[in-house]
């Protein structure tokens, strides 16, 4: 009786684990969210232009503020993401709001989002791609090694 309660007690603390290890793998999961207010074509040959300005707030926080042209960031935890946008259109109108919620890819740790095709309705894959880092560019002449010796040449 004694064996079989310690058996119990070990396979739900296992279990228990287990479970609180898939809870932080979702609620865990960190990523880094880009916004771009740029051009872009999407698929279907569709074209978004950028606007004056766009505001980004994550709660009561303004992470970033993007001009035509411009890329933020703002990292996170969770895959649900909340954000409210103020948009200006063009200079001089007047800003209008757009609350956006969504669901953020599991396997992707930056993600970038295009701001005016995502406001405009464009499909997930045309507003959202990963971020990719560029390759560091080496330096050619760091890796020269300049000797100071002089080769006497031999004598025939």
């Amino acid at each position: 009786m004694k064996n079989k309660r310690r058996l119990l007690v070990r396979i739900l603390a296992i279990a228990a684990v287990i479970g609180i290890a898939a809870v932080m793998f979702v609620i865990g999961r960190g990523h880094t969210v880009y916004f771009d207010n740029k051009a872009m074509t999407a698929a279907d040959g569709t074209e978004y232009k950028p606007f004056y300005r766009i505001d980004v707030y994550v709660g009561d926080e303004c992470v970033a503020k993007l001009s035509e042209g411009d890329r933020g960031m703002y990292a996170m935890m969770g895959q649900k993401f909340k954000m409210v946008l103020h948009i200006t259109p063009k200079k001089d109108a007047k800003k209008v709001g757009s609350a956006v919620t969504m669901k953020l890819p599991y396997n992707l740790d930056g993600i970038i989002l295009n701001l005016p095709a995502l406001l405009n309705g464009a499909a997930e894959e045309d507003y959202m791609e990963e971020f990719i880092p560029a390759p560091e560019v080496e330096d050619e002449d760091a890796d020269s090694v300049v000797t100071d010796e002089f080769v006497m040449p031999s004598e025939e």
